[in-house]
């Protein structure tokens, strides 16, 4: 199916016309407002300076932009977000988010898509580069949804709660299916998980990355058996599950209710949270992960090669002096 610019669709002030191999490929037919918005924004940063004519980019401040009238992440990705945080800093923002003007408040804006971007322009103290354009709340949360979709960077559990917030919200199972780019059998299931697990040991589990329908499914079948929600309830509240590594948790209560038991936790060290270090000229940067059974150190930026080949070269220097130092601590004790 031919890829199209999402902007295309949304500033047309006459309905587009449909494709009929379109609505086959798309794995359903698109429903009402679905029509006019296309599921592909991978091409946005190429086609934001072709946008429809009378159509321009504008910079406004973050300060000034509040975000979408319903919810689609769970948490905030350290790495992730870092990452774009320094992609920004150094080349601006390639993308532009698009806003519209605020239902309720005359003089701000409303995020469609785009959430994180504007965090990092407050973060970093400058405008944030966004398309402003007159919304229905349903063209909104389609957008929003077919945008997150395309982009495929919301774990299967915060399509999960998007889809159980705007069925929340009114909004019918087309609509959602629209803005999820699923089929009806799909939708059905993914909106048995809410209702099964509590939404507190949802939470408590986090994005779970990797974790799909399949596996979440599983886990439903475990907590509606007799006291499992209890012991769930129980085990989450256990300090080796709250001090665990989000990305383990799922597997964690998972073994837990099915009867295989916890997954071993190293005791001595407590896993610390992903962190970013810099270096004083800001020509190499790096993120950090440690959770005891592995450490990842990732270089970025300009000279990030240079040096990590210098660190590559160096492992047994550094290494040796480590080993010296631990045995300096230990006799200190």
């Amino acid at each position: 199916m031919a890829r199209k610019n999402i902007f295309d669709s949304l500033m047309r002030t006459e309905p587009p016309e449909t494709d009929a191999a379109d609505q086959r490929d798309s794995g359903f037919p698109k429903y009402g407002a679905a029509k006019s918005i296309s599921s592909s924004i991978d091409e946005l940063a190429r086609q934001a300076s072709k946008l429809v004519e009378g159509e321009t980019i504008v910079e406004i401040d973050p300060d000034m932009i509040d975000g979408s009238f319903v919810a689609d992440r769970m948490k905030a990705d350290d790495d992730a977000y870092q990452e774009l945080l320094s992609a920004v800093r150094e080349r601006g923002q390639d993308t532009p988010i698009l806003v519209r003007p605020h239902p309720d408040q005359d003089g701000r804006y409303m995020i469609v898509f785009g959430h994180r971007r504007v965090r990092v322009a407050r973060d970093l103290g400058r405008p944030v580069r966004a398309v402003v354009k007159a919304l229905a709340d349903i063209d909104h949360i389609i957008a929003q949804g077919q945008e997150n979709a395309a982009r495929a960077n919301l774990t299967f559990i915060e399509r999960v709660l998007f889809a159980q917030r705007l069925e929340a919200l009114g909004y019918g199972r087309e609509t959602i299916q629209s803005a999820l780019s699923v089929d009806y059998q799909t939708l059905s299931k993914m909106l048995t998980i809410p209702k099964a697990i509590p939404t507190e040991i949802i939470e408590a589990i986090g994005p779970a990355k990797g974790i799909g329908r399949d596996r979440w499914l599983e886990l439903r079948k475990l907590i509606e058996r007799p006291k499992n929600t209890e012991a769930a309830a129980a085990f989450i509240a256990d300090a080796e599950f709250m001090e665990a590594d989000q990305e383990l948790r799922f597997d964690l209560l998972f073994s837990h209710l099915s009867g295989t038991g916890k997954k071993p936790v190293r005791k001595g060290f407590q896993p610390k949270p992903a962190r970013v270090w810099a270096a004083a000229d800001k020509q190499v940067t790096g993120d950090i992960r440690n959770t005891g059974k592995s450490f990842s150190l990732a270089l970025k930026a300009r000279d990030a090669g240079r040096f990590g080949e210098y660190l590559t070269e160096n492992l047994d220097r550094f290494y040796e002096a480590f080993r010296q130092s631990e045995k300096t601590r230990q006799t200190g004790d």
